[in-house]
């Protein structure tokens, strides 16, 4: 089975559980503990939120400001525009921020979502059919 697992530092836990989980994220209850908690996306998608102190222990490194600098981009593409509407205005409200207008390419929308500790995320869709058009036809 092949799997990823994002960890990200985070400044409040607590905050940061909710905000995933207004996304569509579920918590994971065998990875989660009092250092760490575990939120999942598919079955081969799982981040580890970690406080800041406990990612850097773990780490071994410093962690940058993430509100300041982007060290990485993370992508979740979803079935249509309507839900990537959706899961940026859930994030919003859950206190993240877009730190870019949408982006409508035709073939693609994107909006960018920032979390609360500045970790951004592409939502997007893609629509296959139009994008192949794109590409072979250009």
């Amino acid at each position: 089975m092949k799997q990823i697992f994002l960890n990200l530092p985070v400044e409040n836990i607590e905050r940061s559980m909710n905000f995933y989980t207004q996304l569509g994220f579920t918590i994971n209850p065998l990875f989660t503990d009092d250092d760490q908690k575990c939120m999942v996306w598919s079955d081969e998608i799982y981040i580890m939120l970690m406080p800041r102190e406990v990612f850097t222990k773990y780490s071994g490194k410093s962690i940058p400001d993430s509100k300041n600098y982007e060290a990485a981009n993370f992508t979740l593409p979803v079935e249509s525009p309507d839900r990537v509407n959706e899961m940026v205005e859930s994030g919003l409200k859950a206190g993240g921020t877009e730190p870019v207008p949408m982006k409508d390419h035709g073939f693609m929308q994107l909006r960018k979502l920032a979390d609360p500790d500045g970790h951004t995320w592409d939502i997007i869709y893609l629509d296959l059919d139009k994008f192949r058009k794109v590409k072979y036809n250009s």
